[in-house]
């Protein structure tokens, strides 16, 4: 009975694991107004206070910003805005 539960639970593991995965989106955006090298520091920390973000890189030389975020807890107009509330508009450039 033991294997049976133990092979449940891998089963609900793996399909949990599987759908995360699904909704994992990557969208590239321009961001306006970024002059100096605290400025990514606010842009990332702003997008990664999103609920859903898993992983930002902000880049001040191409004044851009790559997020990884599950699609299913938030969306990319929300991170865009998260960065514009803090002072840098950020609009979607490319979507992966």
């Amino acid at each position: 009975m033991k294997i049976v539960w133990a092979a449940l639970a891998m089963l609900v593991l793996t399909s949990a694991t599987s759908l995360a995965a699904d909704n994992e989106l990557t969208v590239t955006f321009d961001v306006q107004k970024m002059t100096c090298a605290t400025c990514p520091i606010a842009v990332r920390k702003a997008m990664e206070r999103v609920d859903g973000v898993k992983q930002v890189a902000v880049s001040l030389d191409d004044k851009s910003a790559v997020v990884i975020f599950d699609s299913s807890a938030t969306t990319a107009t929300e991170i865009g805005q998260a960065s514009t509330d803090v002072g840098f508009p950020a609009t979607v450039r490319d979507k992966q």
